[in-house]
């Protein structure tokens, strides 16, 4: 990698772990900070093993990767976020620069995060009936891992765990509802630490299990240049259009988004090229950084990988990745369809033109260059649907990264280890070791015949092993989030909370329903859609209120645990109520007071961070309305019960036709600007447009057909 290339990136990671505490780490000195690069590297390797040759016992894998986690967070980030601005210095008091508290923590996360592991043989025996040491050990996690998860995402998520289990130890003390018999200490932990309900759940599994994989994919992919062939070639497509810099946001954004999965990273990677074009060619700072931070939050909603919460659909569901990706495709298309009409409006509007071919990559370059890049994408997608689980499709395009880096992106090792893997895979032999061994031993070899003539073969592979360990530290906060998410979890199975506040939504919403249904003709909604309406809108206001200070992941196994109940009350499908809160805790990246996305593009845009927020939430308005949309119209989803291809038509045009609509009445232009009336007139036609059904539908464009005629007519 030249010079010019390191400083870039290393100007795009300041500028990530600027407003992402998540990734925020200390300086460290040489000798620790050798310690923390070999931990993780170990991490990722054991990883990247296990996917491919068999994951260990459960609780036994869990409980390394935990291990691993917790004691790494205490190394590498510093107790006060103060410390992250000191420079190490070594002492008594602080070895190799780390103080005794933080290397006490590390050693005393990796023993109790162990220890059932270490006594599983007589697990089925003390569950119930915890040893005194079962509780002090279980004791000890709970406290350590809530310091964890304090200092790597922050102190809301802890606060709420600390909350339940306050909740699980004075029950009888809440009134109503709320009361249940309370439980003591060593029950807490029997239940927390010795059972699979609790820290060593389903959210530690799948973090373990797959989250783990797809992140060090991610980082992999984006080394080897798949992020940058992506945005060259949405560049070479995109750009010559009116707004061109925008319009290769959003699509930049969103084949970015594939492999990244995080918003953050989207952003300040994408916006690093996009957010000064635009600027350039006259769009508003804040505009500019309202851009790209609505787009990069699609990549948390895009397929393939999407964000860590698709990976514990598959568990929470018990089904399969596959349909959770065909169950994704039209939502996420119709939030970058709404972003690119509201900035198509806006240039229009203000007059900004595309770039020039001068400024613009030639695709048949970039696709000549850069196409073997694309490579270890369509192996993990061959993999994955084929039928494997997906940490196995995730153990070979890492496998296929590694092989296009250090072969150097030739074409010819790239279409070999295609054409390898796919036959392999249709041979039906894939999963067999010999095979696994014999083809990682043929990409061994390969890799290492160019590597031997390469002047630059010891830079390739200090890249890749630095690849690996950026992953693991990537991963290491969401390890931590998870397993704090199980003591909620935990405490919401041992109380039935969850159910007690789903009765609550429910009866809240019905009174409510009822008081709308006296007021307004039953002519759109009976009182069983108000009464789903009133609770998603509950719903979708909790989820963003909590998404202001927890992670997307920890936001969506929260709600699912708390908020799914109240909405299988009312009859929605399993899948629909998940990806509904799962988008609205998405959402949360760009909706003020807390937008990270939102924030850390209008640092790179020099802009205001809290009209950018309100830009970046009014541009994904789609985002907003489509949850609503297939909620009452599950066919949307493709996979659910009862699809029919004409209810999905149905849903699908209306839905795109409102989008636009809305994009054009909130840009106040669309062939020539828009009169207050007709504002009204077209936003009110474009929601009736987006509500399921064909009545509301031809409701919808009668109400609009006005202003339609008027601007269809208009001079420009």
């Amino acid at each position: 990698m030249s010079d010019a290339k390191l400083e870039l990136a290393g100007d795009v990671r300041k500028l990530e772990e600027e407003p992402d505490s998540e990734i925020r780490f200390r300086p460290l000195l040489p000798v620790a900070g050798t310690i923390v690069t070999v931990l993780l590297l170990a991490l990722s390797l054991f990883h990247y093993y296990t996917a491919g040759f068999g994951l260990l016992r459960e609780t036994t894998h869990r409980g390394v990767h935990m291990a691993f986690v917790l004691g790494l967070i205490f190394l590498v980030f510093p107790m006060l976020k103060s410390d992250n601005r000191r420079e190490p210095r070594a002492s008594v008091l602080k070895p190799l620069g780390i103080g005794w508290i933080d290397w006490a923590g590390a050693l005393a996360a990796a023993a109790a995060s162990l220890y059932v592991p270490y006594i599983f043989e007589d697990l089925a025996f003390r569950v119930g009936n915890p040893l005194p040491i079962d509780v002090l050990m279980g004791s000890l996690l709970v406290v350590v891992l809530l310091e964890a998860t304090r200092r790597s995402v922050g102190w809301p998520l802890p606060a709420i765990a600390v909350a339940m289990i306050l909740y699980a130890l004075y029950g009888r003390s809440f009134p109503g509802i709320l009361a249940h018999a309370g439980a003591n200490w060593a029950g807490v932990v029997n239940h927390l630490y010795l059972t699979s309900q609790g820290i060593y759940g389903i959210a530690l599994g799948v973090v373990a299990t797959y989250v783990f994989h797809y992140v060090l994919f991610g980082v992999l992919a984006t080394r080897v240049g798949l992020g940058k062939f992506f945005i060259d070639l949405a560049s070479a497509l995109a750009g010559r259009y009116a707004g061109g810099p925008a319009k290769v946001s959003i699509f930049g954004s969103a084949l970015f988004g594939m492999i990244s999965g995080s918003s953050i990273a989207n952003t300040v990677t994408v916006g690093s090229l996009t957010i000064p074009a635009m600027i350039r060619l006259g769009y508003q700072r804040h505009f500019a950084a309202a851009v790209e931070s609505t787009a990069s939050t699609g990549g948390q909603i895009t397929p393939p990988i999407m964000g860590a919460a698709a990976f514990l659909m598959v568990e929470f569901l018990n089904t399969p990745y596959q349909t959770i990706i065909l169950a994704a495709i039209v939502p996420a298309f119709m939030h970058f369809f709404g972003v690119f009409w509201q900035v198509h409006f806006e240039a229009k509007k203000h007059g900004l033109r595309g770039l020039t071919k001068d400024e613009l990559p030639d695709v048949r370059e970039v696709l000549r260059r850069d196409w073997p890049t694309s490579i270890p994408l369509f192996v993990l997608l061959i993999v994955l649907f084929s039928g494997f689980t997906p940490y196995l499709a995730a153990f070979w395009g890492i496998t296929a990264c590694m092989v296009v880096g250090l072969t150097g992106r030739n074409g010819w090792a790239a279409i070999a280890l295609l054409a390898t893997v796919a036959l392999a895979v249709y041979a039906g032999i894939f999963q067999r070791g010999d095979v696994t061994i014999g083809l990682l031993v043929a990409c061994a070899l390969v890799s290492a015949a160019f590597l031997r003539r390469d002047p630059d073969a010891r830079r390739k592979i200090a890249d890749l092993v630095d690849s690996f360990v950026v992953g693991a530290k990537y991963a290491i906060a969401v390890g931590a989030a998870a397993a704090t998410v199980g003591i909620i979890v935990g405490v919401v199975t041992l109380t039935g909370v969850g159910f007690k506040i789903s009765s609550i939504v429910t009866s809240f919403a019905g009174t409510l329903a009822g008081f709308t249904g006296g007021l307004l003709p039953a002519l759109l909604f009976d009182l069983k859609d108000w009464t789903l309406f009133y609770t998603l809108v509950m719903t979708a206001a909790v989820c963003i209120l909590l998404g202001c200070g927890v992670p997307t992941t920890a936001n969506y196994i929260i709600m699912v645990t708390v908020a799914a109940p109240s909405l299988a009350l009312l009859g929605m499908q399993p899948i629909v109520a998940h990806f509904f809160v799962f988008y609205y805790g998405v959402l949360a990246d760009i909706t003020p007071p807390v937008a990270l996305a939102a924030y850390a593009a209008a640092s790179m845009a020099g802009a205001d961070p809290f009209k950018t927020g309100n830009t970046a939430f009014r541009l994904g308005t789609a985002k907003a309305l489509v949850p609503f949309v297939f909620a009452y119209a599950p066919s949307m989803l493709i996979v659910t019960k009862g699809f029919t291809w004409f209810a999905f038509v149905e849903t699908v045009a209306g839905c795109l036709i409102g989008i636009v609509f809305l994009a054009a009445v909130l840009t106040g232009y669309a062939r020539a600007p828009f009169r207050q009336w007709e504002r009204a007139l077209v936003g009110l036609g474009g929601l009736l447009l987006m509500a399921p059904g064909w009545k509301t539908g031809v409701l919808g464009v009668v109400i609009a057909a006005p202003s339609l005629w008027r601007q269809a007519t208009a001079k420009h």
